[in-house]
């Protein structure tokens, strides 16, 4: 087997059984988390939105909700950490990336990986140039590059006084650029560091 399709087949059944076993363990937080939610704001209890991934195909995010319900229709995707449409439960939920575990779901699909860039929305996508569309090379992630690097990308945006224009004319390009990074220095090990990373990250800005 070529090392190129050997390093995919390692990559995806680790994918799968990581996330797989994830599911299975993190089932009753899991639950916990959905009930606080009802309770506290009702249905929805999770949040879906159409992303882009790999050779530019559509597929639906998942995420537990953690604005107000119908939240896309009173303002942008993008979300400073003042941005009243963001629940209390939803504000620790973010603190701790909670919101993210049901990507998990995406990653059994084989619609993300662990470790890849960031999937970003059509519109967003529609605002890359030619080069840097070369994100679209490989699955998006849980972790990647740019989450890593913007980990206080809500305080940014607070900082600003239009924080979608900001993310369309600056941060959407800046993502792009750490994350095509990727592409460079994707290897097993590599994916394994920046898992790392990240965990070390969230607790320590907690």
């Amino acid at each position: 087997m070529p090392p190129d399709r050997a390093r995919a087949a390692l990559k995806r059944l680790f994918d799968l059984v990581v996330a797989s076993t994830a599911l299975v363990l993190l089932s009753p937080v899991l639950l916990v988390i959905a009930g606080v939610i009802l309770l506290g704001s009702g249905r929805p209890v999770l949040f879906r939105q159409t992303r882009v991934g790999r050779g530019g195909r559509p597929f639906r995010i998942v995420k537990f909700r953690t604005m107000v319900p119908e939240a896309e229709a009173l303002g942008a995707h993008v979300s400073a950490s003042s941005d009243g449409r963001v629940t209390g439960c939803g504000r620790f939920l973010r603190r701790w990336y909670l919101d993210e575990l049901p990507q998990l779901v995406n990653v059994v699909r084989g619609e993300m990986s662990l470790v890849g860039p960031r999937p970003e929305t059509p519109d967003y996508v529609d605002l890359l140039a030619p080069e840097e569309l070369r994100v679209l090379d490989v699955l998006p992630g849980l972790v990647g590059p740019s989450t890593l690097q913007f980990m206080d990308e809500a305080l940014l945006l607070a900082g600003v006084g239009d924080p979608d224009e900001y993310y369309r004319s600056t941060l959407v390009h800046e993502r792009n650029r750490a994350d095509l990074s990727y592409l460079e220095l994707q290897s097993f090990g590599y994916d394994l560091r920046l898992l790392l990373r990240q965990a070390v990250s969230i607790v320590r800005s907690a």
